[in-house]
Order: structure tokens, then C-alpha cells, then sequence
């Protein structure tokens, strides 16, 4: 009788080569997303508070002559598409990458207080004088990291290795007490902070290019490592002694995944504030469409987060016109649902 190891060792395995013709529908599947996700960047650059004809959104885009509506288009609306794109990539990535590394189906960078971290870590950046969001890039980063390995560390204590209800009750713990602390901190000196009001509920207000730009380069290095980590992380959701059997380098992978979600997570928090839900909703629809091979989910999940990034920024802008919800407040009303359907399902624990 053929041992699972050998099986899953073999260059054939089904898990790790599938047929020819389920990777073409798997690549159309992915085309039909990117051309999902190009419709959806239209149609931010096209709906805002300022009704304009899709003819003047064109000439604004081809032929600019200085307009009101040029500026419009391309000082708000061009910049403010660019952001969701960003922002959706490195939380859906990190969300993606939670899932896999700690095997918890509800890690979420919001959910397991990643967000909370580098927001914390933000505002005391702001009341030692940090005022831009090249400034903010080193606190998030390290409120990321610190949060990131603490859930981990907390959520992996006992038997049996990570336990996805550990981890999330330690995330949701430790995200209440952090969020707290800024809160605190915002409402001592309203001074200081009164530019992260808007900032801490998730917003792409007024983020301009000197915001998104610097932050690119970071959320490009994320996206390279976390898809190097994809195969390894196919054979660390078979478990840790059947991973090493196969050899992969676990700590290796560990440390690359927590690097990938500091990153990340620390990148879309410096230009939108904490935004959760999307790094949860987006694995997962890649995960009901590809299955559990990461080297599809992660693709999928880079198109498909972005696209509930946007469409929730949308939906802000005219939910209550001409007044704005913050992008982080669409998205939490979209994904509570999602969390809760997710909580009852029993197959959402077989990552």
C-alpha cells in the first residue's frame, strides 16, 4: 500500500501538478478577475461627489487642459484608484498569508490585531513628530512585526502548535487593548492627532501620490516573497512533520511569511489606516474558486482583494452623497457578515 508521503512526494501528485485542463480554467479565471478588477478602477475613477459625464472623465484622462474637472480626475480620483489598488494587494496578500502560515481560517491582519499594532505604533510616530506617510512607513512597520509575532507566539503556545481559536482570541485580545491605547492617546492631545481622525477609521481621502508612491517599492518586495513562500506554504499546510519529510525549510518559511505580512500589513496601514475584513474575504473567495494550492490562491487573492477594495470605496462615496463613509467602515459592514458565516461553517477550519 502507497504511503501518503510518497504519494504527496511524487513529482505527479495531483495536489502539486493539476491537469492541463485545470489550469487553463484556473488562468481564465484569473484574466476574468484582472478585467473584473480594470472595470471596478473605471468605475472609481468615474463615480464620486462631483457628478461628471464619462465623456468629461475621458477628456480628462486623454487630453487634460487644466479644468476643474481635469484636476478633479486626475489630483483625486486617479490618485485615490491607485491607493485601493495598493492597499487592497498588501491586505488581501497579508490576509492570505496568515491564513496559511498559522492555518487559521479567520486570520485576517484587522482580525489578529496586526492593524492594530502598526496604527498604535503610528500615532506614537505622530506624537514624536512624524507628519507624513513616509514618516509613519518605519513605526507601522514595527507595530506590525511586534503584534505579529506576539499573536503567533501566544496563539502557538500549548500543544499541538497554532490553534486558530487561540490565535484569534489572542488577536482580538491584544487588537482591543492596542486600540484602546491610541484611542487614549488621540483624545489626551486632539491637537496632535486631529489628522488621524479620518486616517484611523480607513480612509483614501486626500492620499495623493507623495503618499502612495513611497510605499510601492515595499508592498512590490511583499508581494515577491510572499509568492516565493507559495509552494512551501502548500506543504506546511500539510503539517509541520509531513513538511519537513517533504523538505521544506520550516523556519525559513516562518520567518519569510511574518516579514511578508510586516510589510504588507505595515504598508496599506501608513496609507489608509486600519481597514479590516478584505485580507479575510479575499483568501477566501480565491480558495472557493482554485481550491487549496497557494500558488493560485495568492494570485487570485492580489486581483480579487483589490476589486472589494475599490467597490467598498465606491459605495462610500454614495451611501451618504454628498457626505463620505470611510472605505474602513464599508468593509466592516461587509465582512462581519462574512466572519460570522464563516464562524458557522465547519468546513472553514480544512485550510
Amino acid at each position: 500500500m502507497t504511503s501518503p508521503l510518497a504519494v504527496a512526494s511524487r513529482p505527479g501528485a495531483r495536489r502539486d501538478r493539476p491537469s492541463s485542463p485545470a489550469r487553463r480554467r484556473r488562468a481564465v479565471g484569473l484574466a476574468v478577475a484582472v478585467a473584473a478588477l480594470a472595470a471596478s478602477a473605471a468605475l472609481s475613477i468615474a463615480v464620486g461627489s462631483n457628478a461628471l459625464s464619462p465623456a468629461e472623465v475621458w477628456h480628462a484622462l486623454t487630453a487634460p487642459t487644466g479644468t476643474l474637472t481635469d484636476q478633479i480626475v486626475l489630483d483625486l480620483r486617479v490618485p485615490r484608484t491607485a491607493a485601493g489598488v495598493v492597499v487592497g494587494v498588501a491586505l488581501g496578500l497579508a490576509g492570505a498569508l496568515i491564513q496559511a502560515f498559522t492555518r487559521n481560517p479567520l486570520g485576517d491582519p484587522g482580525i489578529l490585531g496586526v492593524d492594530a499594532g502598526a496604527a498604535l505604533f503610528v500615532a506614537i510616530g505622530v506624537a514624536l513628530g512624524a507628519v507624513s506617510a513616509v514618516q509613519f512607513l518605519p513605526w507601522a512597520f514595527g507595530g506590525a512585526l511586534l503584534v505579529t509575532v506576539v499573536v503567533t507566539a501566544i496563539g502557538g503556545s500549548g500543544r499541538g502548535g497554532p490553534d486558530p481559536a487561540r490565535l484569534t482570541l489572542a488577536g482580538v485580545a491584544v487588537g482591543a487593548v492596542l486600540l484602546g491605547i491610541t484611542s487614549a492617546m488621540m483624545l489626551l492631545d486632539p491637537v496632535t492627532f486631529a489628522r488621524l481622525r479620518g486616517w484611523s477609521a480607513g480612509s483614501f481621502v486626500e492620499r495623493g501620490w507623495d503618499v502612495i508612491l513611497p510605499v510601492v517599492p515595499f508592498v512590490g518586495a511583499g508581494v515577491i516573497v510572499a509568492l516565493a513562500c507559495a509552494r512551501s506554504l502548500n506543504a506546511l499546510g500539510l503539517g509541520d512533520d509531513l513538511a519537513t519529510a517533504l523538505g521544506t525549510r520550516l523556519v525559513r518559511t516562518r520567518v519569510l511569511s511574518i516579514v511578508a505580512i510586516t510589510v504588507l500589513a505595515g504598508s496599506a496601514t501608513a496609507v489608509a489606516g486600519p481597514v479590516a475584513f478584505v485580507g479575510l474575504m479575499a483568501p477566501h473567495v480565491a480558495r472557493w474558486i482554485v481550491g487549496p494550492d497557494q500558488r493560485w490562491i495568492l494570485p487570485y487573492t492580489m486581483v480579487i482583494a483589490p476589486i472589494v477594495m475599490l467597490l467598498s470605496d465606491v459605495v462610500g462615496r454614495v451611501a451618504l452623497w454628498p457626505s463620505e463613509v470611510p472605505v474602513g467602515i464599508v468593509t466592516a459592514f461587509v465582512g462581519a457578515p462574512v466572519l460570522i458565516l464563516l464562524v458557522r461553517r465547519a468546513r472553514a477550519s480544512s485550510l
